[in-house]
C-alpha cells in the first residue's frame, strides 16, 4: 500500500480552505498595509511573506497598500523605503499598489451613510472627556450629551468639519454603537477627527482624517480583500471591523484573522525605539547594520532567502512566542554556505617572512572557491616571500593544544606550503612586527606529499599583491539578556556592538567585489561589501555573522 504524506496546514490556511469550499469567496485576495511612519523591521517581514505566500498558494492577488491616514508622522521617505523592502523580499504586487488616501472621498461618503442611518454623530467632547465617558473594563461608559443630535444636525456639522469651519480637537465624528459594550472598542469609537495638516499624498485637500479602525475595513472592502490578516493586538478591534463592513453593507465583506507577532530576543524591533535611536544619533540611520529593520539587515548582508527560511522555521500560530536571534543567524549561514566564495582576509595583520623562499619570486596557486560547492570553481592566488597572517595565529608561549604557529612549530599555509617558525622581530615596545619562517618546497598543496603531518592550517595574504579594507564587526546593540531601556529610562546599549578594524589585508581577488556582494572570510565569518560607505577609494565590509553557532533548529 502506498504511503501518503500528511501535510500540516496552519490555522489560517484551514480558514481559507473552508471559505473557498463553502463558496464564501471566489478567489483569495490578501494585502500588506503598512503605515508610512518609519522603516519596516523583521517582524513586518513575517506579515509580508505570509500574505504574499497565501496569495501565491491559492492563485490569488496580493496588494501593497499604505495606510496613510495620519499625516503627522508620515513621509514619502518611508513610502520609498517600504516599497524597496517589499520588492527585495520578492513579494510581487504588480499593479496592485494603493494608498488609503486614494479612498478618502469614499470614506467620507461612508461616514455620511452612517450618519443617515443614525449610526454616527458629531461629538463636541474633548479627547480627555471622551476617555472619561468611555468607562473602564469593569465599569460601563455613559452617553455623550451630543449623542442624540438629529441626523440633519449631524450632517451639517460633519460638512462643516470637512470645510474647515472648526479648529483641531473641537469636534469628532463617532459611531453610535453601545456605551455599555463589554468591549471598550465598541463604546462609540471615534471615526473622524479634525486635523488641519498637510498630507504627503493629498496635500491640503482635507482637514478631517479617518481613524485607522474606520478606514482599514473600508480599504479592504473597496479592494476586494478577502482575508485581512493582522497581528494579535487587533483581535479586540475585530468586532468594530465587522461592524463597519456590516453597517456599510458591502456585498462580500472581508474577514479579519489575527496571528501572533514575531518577537526576537536582544534586539530592538519596535518602530518607536528604532526611531529614537536614529533621532538621538546612537546609530547610523534606519539602515544601521546593528538594527533589524529590513534595510539594516539588507545592508548587513542578509538575503531574502535567509529571511524566508527564518519565517518558515518560526511558523504561523495564535500563541505569542519569542525567538532567539541565533535562529536568524543560522538561516543566513545555511543560505550562504553553498553560495559564497571562501576567500582569504587578514583582519589583524602581522607580517610573516619566509627566509628561504626566493626573493622576487611570485607564484600563482590554485585555490577552490568553496569546498562544499565545486561548481563555484577555483581561483588563482599569488604567493611570495612576504605574507600577512592573523596576529592571533601566532603565540610565543602557547598553551597546550594550540596548533597554530609558535617558535619551532610547523603549520600549513592554506593552499600553499608547510612553514616553520624560526624567529620573531619586535619593535622597541616589545610588539611583534615580523614572524620569520622557513618553508618546505616539497609540501605544496596538491603535490601528493605524504610525509609528516601538521595539525594546524592558517590563512594568509600575499603582502606584495593585496588590498586594504575597513572591516566592521557587529554584536547585538542591546546588552545580552537585558531590557532595551533601564528603569531610569536610559538606553541599555552594548558598548561593543560595533568594532571598526582599519587596514585589514585582503587577497587581490576582492578587487572585483561590488556593494552588496557576500563572501566567507576563511575562519573569520561571512561578510558583505557595505552598500552605503563603500567607494572606489574605500572598500568597507560588514560582518554578517560568525562561522559557528550552537543553535540547531528542532528536528535537526
Amino acid at each position: 500500500m502506498e504511503r501518503q504524506e500528511t501535510v500540516s496546514r496552519h490555522f489560517i490556511e484551514q480558514i481559507i480552505d473552508k471559505d473557498l469550499a463553502e463558496g464564501t469567496y471566489a478567489k483569495v485576495v490578501t494585502r500588506f498595509p503598512p503605515e508610512p511612519n518609519g522603516y519596516l523591521h523583521i517582524g513586518h517581514a513575517k506579515s509580508i511573506l505570509l500574505n504574499y505566500g497565501l496569495a501565491q498558494e491559492y492563485g490569488g492577488q496580493f496588494h501593497l497598500r499604505f495606510d496613510d491616514t495620519n499625516p503627522t508622522k508620515e513621509k514619502t521617505e518611508f513610502v520609498s523605503s517600504i516599497t524597496e523592502d517589499v520588492k527585495w523580499l520578492g513579494a510581487d504586487y504588480g499593479s496592485d499598489f494603493f494608498f488609503a488616501s486614494d479612498y478618502f472621498e469614499q470614506m467620507y461618503e461612508a461616514a455620511i451613510k452612517l450618519i443617515k442611518k443614525g449610526k454616527a454623530y458629531v461629538c463636541d467632547l474633548s479627547a480627555d472627556e471622551i476617555r472619561e465617558y468611555r468607562g473602564t473594563l469593569t465599569e460601563p461608559g455613559k452617553n455623550s450629551p451630543y449623542r442624540d443630535r438629529s441626523i440633519e444636525e449631524n450632517l451639517n456639522l460633519f460638512e462643516g468639519m470637512k470645510n474647515g469651519e472648526y479648529p483641531d480637537g473641537s469636534k469628532v465624528l463617532r459611531a453610535k454603537i453601545d456605551m455599555n459594550a463589554p468591549n471598550i472598542n465598541m463604546r462609540d469609537p471615534v471615526l473622524y477627527r479634525v486635523a488641519h495638516m498637510h498630507h504627503h499624498n493629498t496635500g491640503d485637500k482635507w482637514c478631517i482624517y479617518p481613524m485607522y479602525d474606520f478606514a482599514h475595513p473600508i480599504e479592504d472592502a473597496i479592494e476586494g480583500v478577502t482575508h485581512s490578516i493582522c497581528t494579535l493586538e487587533f483581535e479586540d478591534h475585530r468586532p468594530l471591523y465587522d461592524w463597519v463592513v456590516r453597517e456599510l453593507e458591502y456585498p462580500h465583506p472581508p474577514k479579519q484573522i489575527e496571528f501572533a507577532k514575531l518577537f526576537l530576543k536582544n534586539v530592538v524591533t519596535g518602530k518607536r525605539y528604532i526611531k529614537q535611536l536614529v533621532e538621538e544619533g546612537l546609530v547610523d540611520g534606519w539602515d544601521d547594520p546593528r538594527l533589524v529593520s529590513l534595510s539594516a539587515l539588507r545592508r548587513r548582508g542578509f538575503t531574502p532567502e535567509s529571511i524566508k527560511l527564518f519565517m518558515n522555521l518560526t511558523g504561523v500560530s495564535k500563541a505569542q512566542s519569542t525567538c532567539d536571534y541565533a535562529m536568524l543567524e543560522y538561516c543566513i549561514r545555511e543560505d550562504l554556505k553553498m553560495k559564497a566564495n571562501r576567500m582569504m582576509a587578514v583582519l589583524d595583520p602581522v607580517k610573516l617572512v619566509i627566509d628561504n623562499y626566493p626573493e622576487g619570486r611570485t607564484e600563482m596557486l590554485e585555490i577552490e572557491n568553496n569546498p562544499e560547492n565545486p561548481a563555484l570553481g577555483n581561483r588563482s592566488v599569488s604567493f611570495s616571500r612576504e605574507l600577512y597572517i592573523e596576529r592571533e595565529d601566532f603565540m610565543e608561549d602557547p598553551p597546550k593544544k594550540y596548533f597554530r604557529l609558535f617558535p619551532g612549530n610547523e603549520v600549513r599555509l592554506k593552499g600553499a606550503y608547510y612553514v616553520k617558525c624560526i624567529d620573531v622581530k619586535k619593535d622597541e615596545a616589545g610588539n611583534i612586527i615580523e614572524i620569520h619562517c622557513t618553508y618546505d618546497p616539497d609540501t605544496k598543496s596538491g603535490s601528493g606529499f605524504e610525509g609528516r603531518k601538521v595539525k594546524g592550517t592558517i590563512h594568509w595574504v600575499d603582502a606584495s599583491n593585496c588590498m586594504e579594507a575597513e572591516v566592521r564587526l557587529y554584536e547585538n546593540i542591546v546588552k545580552e539578556d537585558e531590557p532595551v531601556r533601564n528603569e531610569d529610562g536610559s538606553w541599555n546599549l552594548n558598548p561593543n556592538s560595533l568594532k571598526v578594524m582599519q587596514q585589514c589585508k585582503l587577497e587581490k581577488g576582492f578587487q572585483e567585489a561590488k556593494p552588496g556582494d557576500s563572501f566567507q572570510f576563511i575562519r573569520n565569518g561571512y561578510f558583505c561589501v557595505d552598500t552605503k560607505d563603500t567607494s572606489r577609494e574605500r572598500l568597507v565590509f560588514n560582518r554578517i555573522v560568525s562561522l559557528k553557532s550552537s543553535y540547531k533548529p528542532a528536528g535537526l
